[in-house]
């Protein structure tokens, strides 16, 4: 953690020992300007003070001449005026060409860009870069969640919107009124005049391009000047080049030729007038689409009650640590993660898990922030605040989804990136075609405005990055994290998903399934057999244990107990001489095994259960079934992977019939048993492409890693979920059939969206060019122009809106 300005924090590799530690403090100390380093071997990270900037790179470069390279940092900058896909391109080949960066990820629908750079580009000097190339670029705070005000943005265009429509309508009503109603024309220009009503529609035009409509300018000259041209730039060329030849027209008409002294300020000003529309209409959308990750940060509440030198204060919850007791009211929301101390109740977990049941909670339990108080007073120990809580991890995944480029965007970019120059070039190419073919100067020119106009490459930049931005936040809702966005386009194209058994498929722990009893109550045989098996650490003796104490049973105590490795255990209890174990521990004994308790037993272990048989007094009494129960969800799980088109596996280190029974009883076409964390890689590995495998444990990371597609049970363990690049936040496999179902979702959704940007551009810049008129065709109204290309990027943004109600 950084406590000064100039301290410096390296992530270095290599270290393996005590020794390395200490070469990598020496190599950091004879850099001129660094001083006081401090590495760490637990977390492998080097603290140290820079005299000057300067030293930073410096002391890279001696950790890597040392054999101890420092690993690439992350840095995430906020960036404003980025407003179609040229923007977007430009910047992220503006940051890929920097010296250091190794890559850049630039996402329109955030306003955000992900660099991965060598520790010696400082963060600042990236954000720097950005703004030099015309986007004004903030270094994201590692602690802080980007969250950009499309709100606020929609506000501002919303007013800059109804200004441009109410100087617009007298113009548009003065001249296209006059169109449609002759009369109307001719009273008109009766009233005022001609040269009257030019000049008004001049001075309210200037108003509308110089008031609502300067960010056009603003942001679009600068960016042609730069030879960089975006959209901004089109709607700037368009708008100014209708209004200066009306200006023309209105002050100088002798410079035209006669037939040509026309006004077109009803156009310049609409298409102001109508874009602005749409870029409202798109960031409410936006602010929509990010409602998801809003509704996350806003989870967290601001203020908890805290016990301090002996009462119960209300303070920040930026001001708690570990440690601290936090006071619960009924209906409250928990603050930070912690372990319940005090009370028992209810909390509603549906954020975390997107099931609405809450969950009973007693001393001992984990209590999450974020998650909201049923009707008991509670009291819990705080266990992580800030950037450590499951809540900020969650976000933090979110959002990395969220920056991430798929790989069918790759086609968007190399197009886009050529795009505002093309259309450009084609706008030319139309005024020269007009002029030579009809040589009308005024046909000529509005149909090259209509060409810039109606151009629209923010449907294109926008049509991936907003539907990975709902679809993840979507996600998030319903209990389905996507550590990487791009996991969306390979879950999509899944072809078998590999379950891990144990944790995954089975509840991980085993319990007691069935009892059967011979001259003994069952209650009664299970309340003997818990109280021998009480003080053992054995699973299967938890298992008795946790089953009688479930039934409400009083254990009496256990005398003269005694175990036997890989046979069980003999005690006395209420003055009766018991024996459990297996059945060779009754053979051993020299007691009679019951045939009927016997025959259970061996229906049991066909179907995968452990048999434990029960001897009172020398006599056999009873036979236990222990297993690891089957999620109850496992099987429709399975079910619903069937009914998506997907092939089945499970892939498991337990013995092959308990495997294969599960298998059996859960409908899995394939079973692969008895593997070590190797041979999962090897079965993941055989499956060949299109694999998916979902598993909780650390002998599952291997596994998680090797697939295509890697989903963690987020009740298991960091190392699984690190190793995963989807995380089922609650515990239920019916997650992998929504994961796969809102992927595909996304992916038909994006399809939809790409068919749309690129058909509509393609179908309508010939139109715009005239290609119909030699048909006898009309030509296009650049007016008509500016309110198509307003509607594309709301339909787009529309579109992926609808992700809100998937899977």
């Amino acid at each position: 953690m950084k406590h000064h300005p100039n301290d410096a924090e390296l992530t270095v590799s290599g270290m393996s020992c005590a020794s390395c530690v200490g070469r990598v403090e020496k190599a950091l100390a004879a850099v001129p300007g660094v001083r006081d380093p401090q590495v760490n071997l637990a977390t492998g990270r080097a603290h140290f003070r820079l005299a000057a900037p300067e030293a930073l790179p410096r002391a890279v470069e001696a950790l890597a001449r040392a054999g101890y390279p420092a690993e690439p940092q992350q840095t995430r900058l906020a960036i404003e005026g980025m407003t179609c896909a040229s923007c977007s391109g430009r910047v992220e080949k503006t940051l890929a060409a920097l010296p250091g960066v190794t890559t850049a990820q630039v996402n329109l629908a955030t306003g955000s860009a992900t660099i991965r750079h060598s520790p010696a580009v400082a963060p600042q000097a990236l954000a720097d870069a950005v703004t030099a190339k015309g986007y004004p670029a903030q270094v994201q705070a590692e602690a802080g969640h980007h969250m950009h005000d499309h709100g606020g943005d929609a506000a501002t265009l919303k007013r800059n919107f109804l200004v441009a429509l109410v100087l617009t309508l007298p113009v548009f009503v003065a001249e296209m009124g006059g169109h449609a109603f002759p009369a109307f024309h001719h009273w008109l220009h009766m009233a005022i005049g001609q040269r009257t009503l030019w000049v008004l529609e001049f001075l309210l035009t200037t108003a509308v391009l110089a008031g609502p409509g300067r960010m056009f300018f603003r942001i679009g000259i600068p960016a042609l000047m730069r030879r960089a041209p975006e959209m901004n730039s089109l709607v700037a060329l368009g708008a100014s080049a209708a209004w200066l030849y009306s200006t023309v027209a209105t002050f100088a008409p002798g410079l035209l030729p006669p037939d040509s002294v026309h006004v077109y300020f009803e156009a310049a000003a609409v298409i102001v007038t109508l874009i602005l529309l749409g870029r409202w209409l798109e960031a409410r959308a936006k602010g929509q689409a990010g409602d998801a990750i809003r509704r996350l940060i806003e989870l967290a509440p601001d203020s908890a009650h805290v016990e301090r030198d002996g009462r119960i204060v209300e303070i920040p919850v930026a001001e708690l640590h570990p440690g601290d007791i936090v006071h619960l009211r009924p209906g409250e929301r928990v603050a930070v993660d912690g372990v319940l101390t005090e009370g028992s109740g209810a909390i509603d977990e549906s954020m975390l898990t997107g099931e609405p049941v809450p969950v009973a909670k007693q001393p001992g339990d984990p209590v999450t922030g974020g998650t909201v108080n049923g009707n008991a007073a509670l009291a819990y120990r705080v266990t992580a605040t800030g950037g450590d809580t499951v809540l900020a991890r969650i976000i933090r995944m979110v959002e990395d989804a969220q920056a991430t480029k798929l790989p069918v965007q790759a086609l968007v970019d190399r197009i886009t990136a050529v795009f505002v120059p093309v259309v450009i070039g084609l706008a030319a190419l139309t005024f020269a075609l007009w002029m030579i073919f009809a040589g009308a100067l005024g046909q000529a020119l509005v149909a090259a405005i209509a060409v810039l106009i109606i151009a629209c490459p923010c449907a294109m930049g926008l049509a991936v990055p907003v539907s990975i931005m709902v679809g993840t936040g979507r996600g998030a809702e319903l209990g389905v994290l996507f550590r990487r966005g791009d996991a969306l386009q390979r879950l999509a194209e899944a072809r078998i998903v590999g379950f891990d058994k144990t944790g995954t498929l089975t509840q991980g722990a085993p319990a007691l399934t069935a009892i059967e009893a011979e001259e003994i109550a069952p209650l009664d045989a299970l309340r003997l057999a818990a109280a021998a098996e009480a003080r053992s650490e054995h699973p299967l003796a938890a298992a008795i244990v946790g089953a009688a104490h479930g039934k409400g049973l009083e254990l009496p105590t256990a005398e003269a107990v005694q175990a036997a490795a890989g046979r069980g255990l003999s005690a006395r209890v209420e003055g009766h001489a018991l024996l459990i174990g297996n059945a060779a521990a009754l053979a051993e004994a020299g007691i009679t095994a019951a045939p009927a308790l016997i025959a259970a037993a061996e229906g049991w272990a066909a179907h995968g259960a452990t048999p434990v048989h029960l001897a009172v007094d020398g006599r056999h009494a009873a036979a236990m079934a222990l297993a690891d129960p089957i999620r109850p969800e496992a099987a429709e799980t399975v079910a619903e992977l069937h009914a998506l088109g997907l092939q089945t596996a499970m892939i498991s280190g337990d013995v092959q019939a308990t495997a294969e029974a599960v298998g059996r009883q859960l409908g899995i076409d394939r079973v692969t048993a008895g593997v070590l964390p190797e041979g999962k890689l090897a079965a993941i590995r055989e499956m060949g492409p299109g694999t998916v495998f979902v598993g909780d444990g650390i002998n599952d990371a291997p596994a998680l890693a090797a697939a295509e597609t890697g989903i963690a049970i987020g009740t298991g363990t960091d190392v699984a979920i690190e190793s995963a690049e989807v995380v089922l936040v609650g515990g239920d496999p019916m997650g992998v059939a929504r994961a796969i179902r809102l992927s595909r979702s996304v992916m038909r959704n994006i399809r939809q969206n790409l068919f749309w940007a690129f058909g509509y551009n393609v179908a309508l810049i010939p139109v715009a060019m005239g290609a119909l008129v030699p048909f006898g065709g009309p030509q296009l109204s650049p007016m008509l122009g500016a309110g198509a290309m307003a509607l594309s990027s709301v339909f787009v943004v529309s579109n992926a809106l609808r992700l809100r109600r998937a899977a």
